[in-house]
């Protein structure tokens, strides 16, 4: 059994100043009321609206819009795509643009059945840029940007692309 080390008063302080001015990523829940008897029973979930109307989404869908930017990430490191993808995206709704497309990458490909195996090629992860990316679009500093976001079609990428389609520009 470990024991946890006693913290100094001076240590207390240092982390108290280094975190003064930290947002957290998500806010706290506030206390919920007990729910009366008569409402006590399963909530409907609000519809989840994409943001497209059908004939968007079906053009996209095969591919007949033409994205009007576009960002390449690779070569970039984790924070440094991050940073570019931000600024790329903020950039793309100040000039009214609507269907931007952002290329991941489908990341290294797995060794070859005849190749040796090396625990070290094996355990370093694949494809970082593919699966942040959409975390990174879903996060509150970007999301009120986005209306939707899909892979994108065989002729823009694949599934190494995504279309980011933008919410209109508040006039």
């Amino acid at each position: 059994m470990t024991r946890r080390r006693a913290v100094s008063a001076e240590e207390r302080t240092l982390f108290e100043t280094a975190f003064r001015e930290t947002i957290p990523l998500v806010p706290p829940k506030a206390k919920a009321a007990k729910p009366d008897a008569a409402k006590a029973g399963p909530q409907p979930k609000p519809p989840k609206y994409s943001g497209l109307d059908g004939n968007t989404a079906d053009r996209l869908r095969k591919g007949d819009l033409k994205p009007q930017a576009s960002l390449d990430l690779h070569g970039l490191t984790e924070s440094a795509a991050h940073r570019a993808l931000a600024t790329f995206l903020r950039g793309a709704c100040a000039r009214g643009l609507r269907l931007v497309i952002v290329v991941t990458g489908k990341g290294a490909k797995p060794a070859a059945p005849d190749e040796p195996f090396d625990l070290e090629k094996e355990s370093r992860r694949r494809g970082v840029l593919r699966t942040m990316t959409p975390r990174w679009l879903g996060e509150p500093d970007l999301a009120p940007f986005i209306a939707d976001v899909r892979s994108a079609h065989r002729s823009h990428g694949g599934s190494g692309a995504l279309y980011v389609y933008l919410r209109k520009k508040e006039r």
